[in-house]
């Protein structure tokens, strides 16, 4: 499997590592009076679609970047490939 890596261009998968469901970029305030239930939804929910799924990978064999890579988990085809901090910025959840 390839991975169009947005800066280095196509990569191939061995060079990254998948870090589970793209939504980990959500992380919960740790002050919140529900703190404790929202981490522990943030820890251990996840969704397993059988379709589009936006997931997080991270270049440990080359430039050590977080992409959020859109991939049909049936097919494995790559519909979409973004820098993590690009994705974060654009849905405010980093200043």
């Amino acid at each position: 499997m390839l991975i169009d890596h947005p800066l280095l261009g196509p990569r191939d998968a061995s060079e990254f590592v998948y870090k589970g469901d793209a939504s980990l970029i959500n992380r919960p305030d740790w002050q919140a009076e529900d703190a404790l239930a929202k981490f522990i939804d943030y820890g251990y929910l996840r969704d397993n679609p059988a379709s589009d799924h936006r997931e997080l990978w991270f270049h440990e064999q080359g430039d050590r970047s977080w992409l959020v890579v859109t991939r049909d988990t049936t097919t494995h085809e790559i519909k979409s490939v973004e820098l993590a901090r690009d994705v974060a910025r654009r849905e405010g959840r980093s200043k």
